[in-house]
């Protein structure tokens, strides 16, 4: 039973947590006062949910923290709140996966959830490794290396960068990047796309302002290029 920590009012979890076991998750509580990494570390959820009206700017902190640590790499996240696109911006550019409005239902939270869920398993559970010269992409394991050496990126990062790096020389827009790799139902604007590209180069790329692999064409899209010898 998949399981997932959500920092949260109170008041409105009793029939969330219904709704949850009804689909089959377990839903865990986490104290706002006591929230940190250590409890996630300990509850071992698999998505985290946080709330923005709840926890406040720490909200924004906590996943910049779980983003910063190796131990949650794997570990989808959602932001909930009342906030405005720039709010949801920040959210998404920190680490979180998805932003979901409130006033929410509990139907569209549970099914961003296993969207959410089953993207990470689709990319899991492709035991294929992708190798181009000293770059290796693993999705078995969830791991980039370069010459054996490990590549830290968040679980977003890694979808893209496996979703392009699989259909090599294709070029994709940044609508189909939405679709393909945030989901389709998702709040996010197309500059998130940039921005989640631009930290890919900075982390594969060994000159980031003249890439290889992460090519662009202005007004269209994006792709990875794989030459042929």
């Amino acid at each position: 039973m998949p399981r997932i920590l959500i920092a949260d009012e109170k008041s409105s979890l009793d029939a969330l947590d219904y709704e949850f076991r009804i689909h089959g998750f377990e839903l865990v509580h986490a104290l706002p006062a006591s929230f940190c990494l250590d409890e996630i570390f300990q509850v071992r959820p698999d998505l985290l949910i946080v709330d923005r009206g709840l926890l406040g700017a720490r909200a924004f902190e906590i996943c910049k923290d779980v983003r910063a640590d190796s131990r949650f790499d794997h570990l989808p996240i959602v932001v909930t709140g009342c906030g405005d696109e720039a709010d949801r911006v920040i959210a998404l550019e920190l680490g979180a996966d998805d932003y979901v409005n409130k006033p929410y239902s509990h139907r569209e939270l549970i099914a961003r959830v296993k969207a959410l869920l089953r993207r990470v398993q689709f990319v899991v559970g492709s035991e294929r490794a992708i190798e181009i010269g000293e770059l290796r992409i693993d999705p078995s394991s969830y791991q980039v290396t370069r010459d054996g050496k490990p590549i830290q990126l968040t679980t977003l990062e890694f979808r893209l960068l496996h979703f392009l790096a699989s259909q090599p020389n294709r070029m994709f827009s940044r609508d189909q990047l939405l679709e393909h790799v945030w989901g389709a139902n998702q709040v996010v604007i197309r500059r998130n796309v940039d921005t989640h590209i631009s930290r890919l180069r900075k982390r594969i790329e060994l000159n980031p302002e003249a890439p290889v692999h992460l090519k662009s064409l202005r007004g269209v899209g994006y792709m990875f290029e794989i030459r042929e010898n």
